[in-house]
Order: structure tokens, then C-alpha cells, then sequence
């Protein structure tokens, strides 16, 4: 059996588990899958404590893997499927990765990753409804995911080990980080573990309900509010690619209980036709989940008018978690706060001498779990060191404060990350690929307002002598971007400066540059 599925195959084994775009997956079709997947792993070399990479769509074969992962003591990277080669090369290198498992979707540029001799040691490349003439299907380490599960025994793995995600964040210098949580794997420890977080997490969505994933599966949020739903039963109807109109049209279908939106999602609901709008029920529905980003008031309030107080804020990080919540009757009292602290965190705010204020004043947050969880950055004692107080406080870089009804505000960011979309880009990563461009002196990237993404990149741009700044320039420097990281992390816009403002030691001075975009505009991270 498989720990975290055989009870739902036993008690409704016929009842729908998985739906994507291309099939549904019954209950006790996902419980022998995953028996077949963990096995055939095995057959294949994969050991516990190993560690593989996933680039795929939300579809029921990421799930598949995640399970089984689960099972066989195997941590999993789940990649951003915007990645350009450079990138993905980068992260199966130093995730250490032994496998990785490729939709078809994402085929040509995995192929190229792998391809380049700076991808580390990988050993076997599953491909996911690769066809034939797939680049896929070109390499020696290439086996075809579903001749992975046919070859597993149907039967009860043997030494089930715990195994779980590893995200990677972006840090606020050079390349993002995987963060090692203590779901990530390769510890002494049963799949039980892993079942009794998704208890915990069952006080925030229906147990046994059906959820809606309408964000990618790789974000740690979007994967919070699926996979360990699913644990305790409930089904998950799955979309690609979002779209707001089909999004209505699946929540009916499905009759999906809760669902997780960022607010360019919420914005793009609210700016739907009336006529589409109106054909909405929604009765299903019980709780929407927001994050990743502020949300706007406005658009807060319309989707919260429109379909009642289910809509709930949450604070958190992929290191940390969920940190506080705040219900809509509550926000609409509060609004601006990030909620009340959850239960199994306490919040504490410390002084820039170190010491901890203790009468409501601001300062930088750290937080500590009071389960006794924390993490470490992969390969970096060094970053993990500096983002603690002491052993299992850590921060986010967020200064704020607690009011006297113990709620949580956000005043300012120490870093300098842009939140566009629901998703974190930091401006150094950007920053280290526009300088080397022949025709940029110096750089500074930030974010500037966005109505539909809440922030988008910025670059701001000191050109060399006898560089002419202008319309083309810029569109070349975009371009330069694109062909070196994530479309999304590429600038948006280009502005051309004189010189860029930098202290004696330095550093760049980012406030003065932001200052005549967000005037008149509350910049609340």
C-alpha cells in the first residue's frame, strides 16, 4: 500500500482523485501508480535520500510523482517551467539531481539544459508523453515515464521513506537557493510524517473536499494547497494554462470546495464580462485562499462583494510556511494587516541593536515555529546562518510591527524583491545579467506600479560612452534578458539615467530611483 492513498482507494476507490486537461485518475487508479512508480524507480537505481527534478504542467502525472517521491525517500525540485536552458542547467547541477522528470511540453528546452556539460550528474531522463522525434527521445538517459510505471510491481514497496519538495528561491544576490524544509526527504522517517502535516493543514481547506489548482504546481504555495489537501482526501481538478472564465466553468463542473489565487488572478475575475460573471454559481465553494502578493483594496473588496466572506488572506514564505491568516470580515475591519499569527508560530520583532521589542514598535520579523521545524538553504551555511537569529528563528527580511489585538503589519521590505503577479523576482539576478551588455555602464532594476500584476520590472540604465539610450536600446536589452532568464524576470520597460545614485561603499541607493514611480502610491512591500 501506499501510506498516503491506500485509505482513500479502500473507501471510495471508483471516486475521482485527479482531472487535468488530458485524463482522470481514479482513487484506486493512483494508489497502484504509485506503487508501480515507486517501484520501478527502485528497479532503475533510484535510492532513498536521492534527489530529482520535475519540469511539468499541472497534470496528473506531477501528482503521480509526488506520491511516489513520498514514498521512496526522494526529495523533488519542482521546476519553474519558464526557466531558460542556462537556468535549468544551473539547478539540476546544484539540486545534485540523479533524475529528472520532463513534460514534453517543456522538451526542447530541457533538452538543451541537459545537453550542456554544467548540468551536473544526471543519470536518467523520464519524458512525459514524449513522443516519437521528441528531443527528448535523442538522449542515452532517456525512459518513457509511462514504461516506468507498467515495468513497477503493482504490490506494496517495500522501506517507504519520507521524501518531499525542495523549492528554490531566488536570493537577493547571484542564483535562487533550494530551500531544505523538513519535508524535503532523505531522513530517517515514514510517510506518516508527511500525513500527520496534512492533518494540521486540513483546519485550512475541506477535508475530503475538491480543490481547484489554477497556479503553477511548482510554487510552494500552489503545491501547499493541493498536494497536502489531497492527503486528506480531497480531489484535485487541475488547470495548465489559467484562464478566469474556464476557471468558473470548472469550479462548477467540479464542484470544487476551495481553490488558491494570487491577486493578478482575483484582478482578471473582476474584469470579466458581466454576462460571464452572472453564469457563476459557486455554491460549492467554502474558502479561496490569497497570497504571494498584496492585493489590491479594490480588488479585494470587489471579489469578496461578489462572492462573500469565503475569501482569506494568508502571510507566509516558502521557508516558513503559512505565518498568519486573516478571514474577509476581519480584513474589512483591518485592513492593511496581514492577520493574526497561526497558531504554531510566534512572531517576533527585533530592534536594529538586536534586541527584541516587546510594546508594539517596529522592527525587522523573525519568526519561529513552535513545532520545532526549520530549514537551511541548499549549500549555503552562510545564507541559512544569516537569515536566523538563532537556531530555528529565521526572517524573511520583512520589517513590521504587532498591534495590541495581535495582528500582523508589513511596513517595509529590507530586500529589494519584486512581487509581480503573485511571483518573486529580485532585481540582482537581472541586474548581474543587463551588466555585462556591452553598451551598460551601470544598472539598477526595481519595481514600479502595475495595475494588473501590482508590480512590474523596471530596469534603469547608465550607459557607456558613446552608447546611444533610446527606444532601440532598450528593446535590445530586453531581448538580452529574454535570452537569459525566465520571460517573467525580464524587464518590462526601460528608463535611461545619467548616473546611478550609489553610496561611498557602493551600494546602489534603489529609494531615490523608486521614489518618483511610487509617489503618491503606498508601496506596501
Amino acid at each position: 500500500m501506499a501510506v498516503l492513498t491506500v485509505d482513500h482507494a479502500v473507501a471510495r476507490g471508483s471516486e475521482m482523485a485527479l482531472v487535468d486537461e488530458f485524463r482522470e485518475v481514479t482513487w484506486t487508479e493512483l494508489d497502484e501508480r504509485v506503487n508501480r512508480l515507486v517501484n520501478g524507480l527502485r528497479d532503475r537505481g533510484l535510492a532513498t535520500g536521492d534527489t530529482v527534478a520535475v519540469i511539468a504542467g499541472n497534470q496528473c502525472e506531477w501528482f503521480e510523482i509526488a506520491q511516489a517521491c513520498a514514498h521512496g525517500g526522494w526529495t523533488y525540485v519542482p521546476v519553474n517551467w519558464h526557466f531558460v536552458a542556462d537556468e535549468l542547467a544551473y539547478l539540476f547541477a546544484d539540486s545534485d539531481a540523479v533524475a529528472v522528470f520532463a513534460d514534453e511540453r517543456f522538451a526542447p528546452v530541457v533538452a538543451r539544459a541537459l545537453s550542456d556539460e554544467r548540468s551536473g550528474g544526471v543519470g536518467h531522463v523520464f519524458g512525459i508523453r514524449a513522443p516519437e522525434g521528441s528531443p527528448l527521445r535523442s538522449d542515452d538517459r532517456y525512459v518513457d515515464f509511462e514504461e516506468v510505471v507498467a515495468s513497477g510491481d503493482p504490490g506494496e514497496p517495500s522501506d517507504q521513506a519520507l521524501g518531499g519538495p525542495m523549492f528554490y528561491t531566488s536570493g537577493t544576490t547571484g542564483r535562487p537557493k533550494g530551500v531544505r524544509g523538513a519535508l524535503s526527504g532523505g531522513m530517517a522517517a515514514t510517510p506518516e510524517i508527511m500525513k500527520l502535516v496534512a492533518g494540521g493543514f486540513a483546519n485550512f481547506v475541506p477535508a475530503g473536499g475538491r480543490t481547484l489548482l489554477c497556479g503553477p504546481f511548482y510554487h510552494s504555495a500552489q503545491w501547499a494547497y493541493s498536494f497536502l489537501p489531497m492527503i486528506n482526501g480531497s480531489s484535485v481538478v487541475m488547470q495548465h494554462k489559467y484562464d478566469s472564465a474556464e476557471a468558473l466553468v470548472l469550479i462548477d463542473r467540479h464542484r470544487c470546495t476551495n481553490t488558491h489565487l494570487v491577486p493578478t488572478q482575483m484582478k482578471r475575475l473582476l474584469d470579466l464580462p458581466d454576462a460571464t460573471k452572472a453564469s457563476f454559481s459557486g455554491e460549492s465553494l467554502q474558502i479561496v485562499w490569497h497570497g504571494a502578493a498584496p492585493c489590491p483594496p479594490a480588488v479585494k473588496r470587489g471579489l469578496i462583494e461578489w462572492w462573500g466572506p469565503k475569501i482569506t488572506e494568508y502571510y507566509g514564505s516558502t521557508e516558513g510556511s503559512v505565518i498568519s491568516i486573516i478571514p474577509a470580515d476581519e480584513w474589512l475591519a483591518k485592513g492593511g494587516s496581514v492577520g493574526r499569527p497561526v497558531d504554531t508560530v510566534e512572531v517576533i520583532v527585533v530592534g536594529e541593536d538586536g534586541e527584541r521589542i516587546l510594546d508594539g514598535g517596529e522592527g525587522t520579523l523573525y519568526f519561529r515555529n513552535k513545532m520545532g521545524t526549520d530549514f537551511s538553504y541548499h549549500k549555503d551555511e552562510e545564507k541559512t546562518k544569516a537569515a536566523h537569529l538563532e537556531p530555528g528563528v529565521f526572517t524573511t527580511g520583512d520589517v513590521g510591527y504587532l498591534d495590541t489585538d495581535g495582528y500582523l503589519w508589513l511596513s517595509d521590505r529590507k530586500i529589494d524583491m519584486i512581487i509581480s503577479g503573485g511571483v518573486n523576482i529580485y532585481p540582482a539576478e537581472i541586474e548581474g545579467v543587463l551588466a555585462v551588455h556591452p553598451a551598460v555602464e551601470d544598472v539598477a532594476v526595481i519595481g514600479v506600479p502595475d495595475d494588473e500584476f501590482g508590480e512590474s520590472v523596471k530596469a534603469i540604465v547608465q550607459v557607456v560612452d558613446g552608447s546611444q539610450a533610446g527606444d532601440d536600446l532598450a528593446a535590445e536589452l530586453i531581448a538580452h534578458c529574454r535570452e537569459m532568464l525566465a520571460g517573467y524576470k525580464a524587464p518590462r520597460s526601460v528608463d535611461f539615467i545619467e548616473q546611478i545614485p550609489r553610496t561611498g561603499t557602493g551600494k546602489i541607493q534603489k529609494a531615490p530611483l523608486r521614489e518618483p514611480y511610487w509617489e503618491g502610491r503606498k508601496r506596501r512591500i
